[in-house]
């Protein structure tokens, strides 16, 4: 009996976070059940959100290593937008859609790289200097599209591609299996595989980390570059869903990313994430976006909501310490 409690205990320490984001999201649901039954009940309010969280997801997740590692970028949002629109002109001129999706996730990881090497190497606030490429990257995108939209429904209509990343499965999208894939592939690069574990280590203790033969720069680095790989999936499987490109596309997703990370049990100073934690965050957020609506409140109340779960998770963080 005592040995069962020990387990228990361990369990429900080493799992806090991820219980706790569990906790945010069981408790959404019910205030919004509550509010408002019907609407909770009709199959197309959920299926909405859905469409909304396998963005989230490739967001929030590659951000969890980062901010685990002692570090943030807000560049994503950017990269997001200009992954999307390598994506949108090679498909606009005649070039294999699959190919395509392939040259805007490696644009998004050389990006996130740059972005990287520029805040290792010259030791610039992370902050601060992803902040500045934001802009850059985002008044890039607006000068060489002169801020018009690319539609691609010919060329993508029919398309295999679209049918594998976007289509239906028995009312499913498609793109919620490929965020589960996603979900299942980080959970064990951040919990089993040595990336991970130097992840963990850097945020901690990079000093340490350093004696102990791991290389921080290449970490964070790499862990940019992570990012960057999100951030580019996620914009090119929005492009696909709309068949269009849109040369503001991303912007309104920084915050909500970011408010899913922190709400997801990843404390802002490091060394400590959760994969799980994060999922029921993207639900947490992606559910007060149409929730509030539903229970018959104002739109504009969706962002004082969002800002206070965002500040009783940073509470419950330094309350629970590590």
């Amino acid at each position: 009996m005592h040995r069962e409690r020990s387990k228990l205990s361990n369990f429900l320490h080493e799992n806090a976070r991820a219980l706790g984001s569990m906790g945010y999201f069981i408790l959404l649901m019910l205030v919004f059940l509550i509010g408002a039954p019907e609407a909770w009940m009709r199959p197309n309010l959920h299926q909405s959100v859905f469409v909304m969280i396998p963005t989230l997801i490739f967001l929030v997740i590659p951000l969890v290593f980062l901010v685990a590692s002692g570090e943030i970028d807000l560049s994503f949002a950017s990269t997001y937008a200009l992954a999307a629109y390598v994506f949108a002109l090679m498909v606009k001129g005649g070039i294999d859609p699959a190919l395509a999706i392939l040259a805007g996730v490696i644009s998004g990881g050389i990006v996130g790289a740059l972005v990287g090497a520029l805040i290792v190497v010259f030791r610039l606030s992370s902050l601060v200097a992803s902040l500045g490429v934001l802009f850059l990257l985002r008044g890039l995108i607006l000068v060489l599209t002169n801020s018009r939209s690319i539609t691609m429904m010919e060329e993508l209509e029919g398309h295999w591609v679209y049918s594998l990343l976007v289509g239906n499965f028995y009312g499913i999208p498609m793109q919620v299996f490929w965020a589960l894939l996603f979900v299942i592939f980080c959970y064990y690069l951040f919990s089993k595989h040595k990336f991970g574990i130097h992840i963990h280590h850097v945020g901690d203790n990079y000093v340490s980390a350093e004696q102990m033969g791991i290389n921080v720069k290449a970490v964070k680095i790499k862990a940019f570059m992570f990012v960057g790989i999100g951030a580019a999936i996620a914009g090119i499987f929005t492009t696909l869903i709309t068949y269009t490109f849109f040369p503001t596309q991303g912007f309104g997703y920084l915050l909500l990313a970011l408010a899913a990370v922190f709400v997801g049990g990843t404390p802002y100073w490091g060394g400590i994430g959760t994969i799980v934690g994060a999922v029921f965050g993207v639900g947490v957020i992606a559910y007060m976006e149409v929730g509030v609506v539903a229970v018959g409140m104002s739109g504009t109340w969706r962002q004082f909501f969002n800002g206070l779960i965002i500040l009783l998770a940073l509470l419950g963080h330094r309350l629970h310490g590590d």
